[in-house]
C-alpha cells in the first residue's frame, strides 16, 4: 500500500500508539514476563480512487485502473440509463412498468436487496429508481431493464453503449444489478468518472442518494450508505456487496463549496466499510489538493509544421487540465509537450496533435490531449518545390 493510503488507513487505529520495539514487558513485582497486546491491522481497502469531483482528477490511485466486479456499485449506470430516458422524455416518472416473474423471482424473491415487489403489480418509475437507488433494490433494476429495452439482455446493452460514450474503457456489464459475474467488471476509477458525471448531469436522480428511508409495500428499509450522518456534506451514492467483491463503496461529499468522490471495495465487513469510508472522505479534503495546469483552449507551447502556410502550430488544452494529490507530491510535478513532428500540413484547427505528459516523483503519470488553436495550411507550390529540391541536393551529399 502506497504511503499516502497508509497514512489514511492507519488513522483507524484509535485505540493508542503502536506497541514499542520491545513489546515484551517485565513485572518487577512477581518476576514474569507479559506481551503488550497486539492491535489489529487496520482494513486494507483494495482499488482505491479518490477524486475531485469538481475537475475529475484523480487524487490517489490504488490499483484504480484495474477492473473488478462492482457489485450493486454498478446500478450507478442503471440509473444513469432511467435517468437518460427521462431527460429524452421517453418515459416520465408516472410511467409504470409491470412486475414480471422474472423479476419477481431473480429480484423480490431472491436473497439480495430488493423493495418487495409484487408480481404482476404495475409500479411508477418514481418508485422504482427510488428503489434502486436509495435501498439498491435489485426487482426495481430489472423491471426497469424490461420496461425500457423489453428485456434485461437488451437494456445491458444500452448499459454497455452508454459507458462507451462516456470513455468507461474497463467497463463490462452483464446484468442490471451487479450481482455476481466474473465479466461484469468496471475499474475504481471509472467507477468514480460515472459518479461524476450522474452527480453533474442527473440532479433530479442524485439527490435521492441522500434520502435515508425508502418506504415501499409497508416495508421500511435504511439507505445503507455509512457516510449519510456520519460525515458531514455526504450525499451519496451507492454501496456494493458480494462474496466476491467484499464491502464496498462508491461515495461522495461536499465541503465549502468543492466536491470529492471516493470508491473502494475488499473489505471484510459493514463496519470496516463505514471506518474506512468516512476516513477515506475525510483524508480527500483534509490531504489532498488540486492545481489548475491551463484552462480549456489557453495556449501551452507550440509545434513544428513541414510544408505549412506557418512554421509552426499554437497547441492549446482541448480541455481543462487540472492534477491533483498530496500538496508535497504536487510540488516535483513537471510537465512536457510530446508529438510526433514536425506535424505535416494541412492541419485544422482542433485537431488533437499532441500531449501535455505530467509526471513527478510518487505520482500517476497522465497525458492530456492538445489540439491546434487554429488552421495551418498547405505551403504554396513554389515553397513546396524549394523543399523539394533542398531534400534532393542534400541528399546527394
Amino acid at each position: 500500500m502506497k504511503p499516502a493510503l497508509w497514512a489514511v488507513c492507519a488513522l483507524l487505529l484509535v485505540s493508542g500508539l503502536a506497541p514499542p520495539a520491545d513489546a515484551v514487558r517485565r513485572s518487577h513485582r512477581t518476576g514474569h514476563t507479559t506481551r503488550a497486546a497486539a492491535h489489529p491491522t487496520p482494513p486494507q481497502p483494495m482499488h482505491v480512487t479518490i477524486m475531485d469531483g469538481d475537475s475529475g482528477a484523480i487524487l490517489h490511485c490504488e490499483d484504480c485502473d484495474t477492473p473488478m466486479q462492482p457489485a450493486s456499485m454498478s446500478k450507478l449506470m442503471t440509473a444513469l440509463i432511467v435517468g437518460d430516458a427521462l431527460l429524452q422524455h421517453r418515459i416520465t416518472l408516472d410511467t409504470r412498468y409491470r412486475v414480471s416473474e422474472n423479476a419477481w423471482r431473480h429480484g423480490a424473491m431472491s436473497d439480495g436487496s430488493h423493495m418487495f415487489l409484487e408480481l404482476n403489480s404495475d409500479v411508477s418509475v418514481r418508485e422504482l429508481i427510488a428503489g434502486v437507488i436509495i435501498v439498491s433494490a435489485n426487482d426495481a433494476c430489472i423491471v426497469l431493464a424490461e420496461g425500457l429495452a423489453g428485456s434485461e439482455q437488451n437494456f445491458v446493452a444500452m448499459m454497455n453503449r452508454r459507458a462507451q460514450e462516456l470513455g468507461l474503457r474497463s467497463a463490462h456489464f452483464t446484468n442490471a444489478t451487479g450481482l455476481p459475474d466474473p465479466a461484469h467488471v468496471i475499474s475504481s476509477a471509472d467507477l468514480a468518472r460515472l459518479a461524476r458525471y450522474l452527480i453533474a448531469n442527473h440532479p433530479e436522480l442524485y439527490r435521492l442518494y441522500a434520502e435515508r428511508t425508502f418506504t415501499y409495500n409497508n416495508h421500511t428499509q435504511e439507505n445503507r450508505n455509512p457516510l449519510l450522518g456520519a460525515f458531514d456534506g455526504a450525499d451519496g451514492l451507492k454501496t456494493g456487496h458480494t462474496d466476491e467483491a467484499g464491502y464496498s463503496l462508491v461515495g461522495s461529499a461536499i465541503r465549502n463549496g468543492h466536491r470529492r468522490i471516493i470508491v473502494f471495495n475488499g473489505l471484510r465487513s459493514m463496519a470496516d466499510r463505514r471506518s474506512v469510508g468516512v476516513e477515506l472522505m475525510r483524508a480527500a479534503f483534509e490531504q489532498y489538493a488540486t492545481t489548475r495546469i491551463a484552462r480549456r483552449g489557453q495556449q501551452i507551447g507550440e509545434a513544428q509544421v513541414y510544408l505549412g502556410s506557418r512554421a509552426t502550430a499554437p497547441l492549446v488544452a482541448q480541455n481543462d487540465i487540472v492534477v491533483g494529490g498530496p500538496q508535497a507530491v504536487l510540488n516535483g510535478l513537471r510537465a512536457h509537450i510530446v508529438y510526433n513532428g514536425p506535424l505535416r500540413a494541412p492541419i485544422a484547427q482542433g485537431q488533437v496533435v499532441a500531449q501535455l505528459v505530467v509526471e513527478g516523483p510518487d505520482y500517476r503519470t497522465m497525458r492530456f490531449p492538445l489540439a491546434a488553436g487554429q488552421r495551418v495550411g498547405g505551403a504554396n507550390w513554389f515553397a513546396q518545390a524549394w523543399e523539394g529540391l533542398r531534400v534532393t541536393f542534400a541528399g546527394a551529399h
